[in-house]
Order: structure tokens, then C-alpha cells, then sequence
């Protein structure tokens, strides 16, 4: 296998975008990819994106954005993981390139979610239908369930988990990508509307138009073309479960998170105590605790209380969700895993401005779909 490299990356504002629809929020993200990376041609191309049918009434997307971007006759597909999309579309991408099928390869990520359409109903599509689905079990349900039996099991404090969105605005406040640069407080989190108990509407990422793109090449060529430090993609994993939270032994795990970090740390040759920074899928304040645990940062049952000591706020022990995470940045579900990838790559350039972790070397992105049914794990690693 080829080592390969990130070596150009286009993330234009989230948020609520109604003036542009699906294909020119593509085309504008992977038009600054292209630009970064200073190449003049791509030779393949990966879209992510969950549910274009549903919310923009747009299949085949694949085609649409390479005809629109002015690639064609390039091989390009559009990847489907729910909200996972964006990192199954980084893992294929990487494997492309390593393997030495093309040089110069597209990833990117898009989703339309601001269309007048029912949020809830369509992103519970990546549940399971008849078991939760049909009986009102929503994405906010079953992350609440995992909630009470988090602090059931381990004493986790309603408080911690408003202290992960806390954190989290705090870090997007500096990013001026995110769809809500602002920062909140505790009290704000614990008096917001109920959604699921014990979560209220501050522990919920949002709704959020956007794409995010990057180019993938081999390291050789990097060296060659770039004028930054290498950003190699030294590991990938991913790993599916159960897509029913009931079919599962445990609430207070992710075996997918698990399994994804196992094969990405056993590629990379690293272990959590090397990572220096990460990006993790924190859906819901619970999730990024949980997930945390799950990557090895944390005894399970100390993420609640990693928080609340401040380890995972930039300058602590290990810096989580720099870019604001899903709660701040936004949550455009196909876009989501690509944009982590952009931020850890951007981070070990040393260009993350007021949010940059000093001295970072080597950073983790790990991005879900559904309750946990699927996900990926990228380590990416500063080469000078």
C-alpha cells in the first residue's frame, strides 16, 4: 500500500443556507479543495451524503455533482453510512489512493437538511424502522436511554453532560465556519427545552446546511506539489453493530467505536495515549462521552468527570472537538465526518488560529452513524 496524504481542503460556512441548494453547496466546498491543493485535474471522486433523496428530492448524485464540478468522465459515487457518510467516503478515498488505482482523489460531503422537510422523521430513517421508528423512538430517545444508564451505571452528573456542550461552543465561538459561533453556559443547557430526558435542546447538535471537501494524494506526490507539512492518513478502521439499540448487550458502549479505533490504532501503530488531539461524533453531550471511553482516553465510566476536570478543553490532556464539535460547528450529516478529517489535518498545519493545539503531531477523527450502528476511526499524523 501507498502512504497517503491530505493535501488540499475546502469547508465554506454552515448553517442555514436557503439561498443555495444541494449541488452548489458541493461545488463550493470542492471547488476550494481543488484550489488548496493546487492540482489541475482529479481522478476520481467520492460524495457522502445520507438522505439527498429525501430532503433535496435528488438520487444520483454522484454524477450530478462530478457533472456540475466539471469533472466528468471521472468515476464518482455518492457513499451512504447515515451519519457516518462522510468518513466511509474518507476510508474509500484513502484506499483508493493507497492502493494505487488513482493519484488525485476527491472526498467531500454535503447534505441539504433546511428544505421544509420533517428533520426528526428522516434522520430516524437510520434507525431501525420497525422496532424504534414505528414506536416513536427518535435519535434523541435512544441517546437519552444511553443518558440514564450512563449515569445509572457510573454516576455521570446531568451537569457533565451540559459541560461537553459548554466546552464544545466555547470552541466553536473561535470558529468562524461553525453555525453557531457563540459561546453558552451550564445554567443556559439545564433550563433549555426538553427534548428526552435528561436531554434538553442544548445537547442536541442542530440542524445545519453545508459540505466539506478534501483532496487525497500519495505522499510522494505531496512532497512534490505541497508547500505545507505531509498530513498522513497513517490509519483507518471501521465497523458496524446492531442498527436496534434493544439487540445490543450494553447502553454504555459503542462495540463499533471500539472495533473502528482497534483497527485504526494496530495500522497507525499508536495507541490512545499518542493522540494529541480528536474530532469525535458528539451527536448528542452523551455521545462524546461515551465515545471518549470507547477510543481509550478514558476508564470507561470517567468521561463525565474527564470533563468536568477540563482534560478534553484545548490545553487539557487531550483537546476533543476543537472545531466546536457537531453541537457548535453544525451537523450536515454526509458533510460531518469529512469536516473532522479538515480540522485534525488543519491542526497538524499549525493554521487552527485561536483554536490550535500547540505542538500537535498526530490527531484522531471518529465519526458515527445512527445509535452506533456504524463507524470509522482516522489517525492522521504530521510527517516533517
Amino acid at each position: 500500500m501507498r502512504d497517503v496524504a491530505v493535501i488540499g481542503v475546502g469547508w465554506p460556512k454552515w448553517g442555514e443556507l436557503w439561498k443555495k441548494d444541494i449541488r452548489n453547496i458541493f461545488v463550493e466546498a470542492a471547488l476550494m479543495a481543488i484550489d488548496d491543493a493546487g492540482v489541475d485535474h482529479i481522478d476520481s471522486m467520492y460524495v457522502a451524503s445520507m438522505s439527498p433523496g429525501l430532503w433535496s428530492k435528488q438520487e444520483h448524485i454522484g454524477a450530478m455533482m462530478a457533472d456540475y464540478l466539471g469533472q466528468n468522465p471521472i468515476p464518482a459515487v455518492r457513499v451512504e453510512s447515515a451519519c457516518a457518510s462522510g468518513g466511509m467516503a474518507v476510508r474509500l478515498g484513502f484506499i483508493e489512493v493507497a492502493s494505487g488505482m488513482s493519484d488525485i482523489v476527491l472526498v467531500g460531503g454535503v447534505e441539504k437538511m433546511w428544505t421544509g422537510e420533517d428533520f426528526t422523521a428522516i434522520l430516524a430513517t437510520a434507525a431501525d424502522q420497525e422496532y424504534e421508528a414505528f414506536h416513536g423512538l427518535t435519535f434523541p430517545a435512544l441517546y437519552a436511554l444511553m443518558a440514564r444508564r450512563h449515569m445509572h451505571e457510573f454516576g455521570t452528573k446531568r451537569e457533565q453532560l451540559a459541560m461537553v456542550s459548554v466546552k464544545n461552543h466555547a470552541n466553536g465561538a473561535k470558529n468562524p465556519r461553525a453555525q453557531y459561533q457563540r459561546e453558552i453556559t451550564i445554567d443556559a443547557v439545564l433550563n433549555s427545552p426538553p427534548v428526552a430526558d435528561p436531554l434538553n435542546l442544548l445537547d442536541c447538535s442542530p440542524v445545519t446546511d453545508g459540505a466539506a471537501a478534501l483532496i487525497l494524494a500519495p505522499v510522494e506526490l505531496a512532497k512534490k506539489i505541497s508547500k505545507r507539512p505531509i498530513v498522513q492518513i497513517i490509519g483507518s478502521g471501521a465497523a458496524t453493530d446492531s442498527i436496534a439499540l434493544s439487540d445490543r448487550d450494553t447502553y454504555v458502549e459503542l462495540p463499533a467505536v471500539k472495533k473502528a479505533a482497534e483497527k485504526a490504532y494496530k495500522m497507525a501503530g499508536v495507541g490512545p495515549e499518542d493522540i494529541d488531539l480528536a474530532e469525535v461524533h458528539d451527536c448528542f453531550t452523551i455521545a462524546e462521552i461515551i465515545v471518549t471511553e470507547d477510543l481509550g482516553f478514558f476508564e470507561k465510566g470517567k468521561g463525565g468527570e474527564a470533563v468536568e476536570q477540563g482534560l478534553t478543553k484545548i490545553g487539557g490532556k487531550i483537546p476533543i472537538n476543537t472545531s466546536g464539535g457537531l453541537k457548535s460547528k453544525g451537523h450536515p450529516v454526509g458533510a460531518t465526518g469529512v469536516a473532522q478529517v479538515i480540522e485534525i489535518t488543519e491542526q497538524l498545519w499549525g493554521v487552527s488560529g485561536e483554536r490550535q493545539v500547540e505542538g500537535a503531531k498526530i490527531g484522531l477523527a471518529q465519526n458515527m452513524g445512527g445509535s452506533g450502528a456504524s463507524s470509522t476511526v482516522h489517525i492522521l499524523k504530521r510527517i516533517d
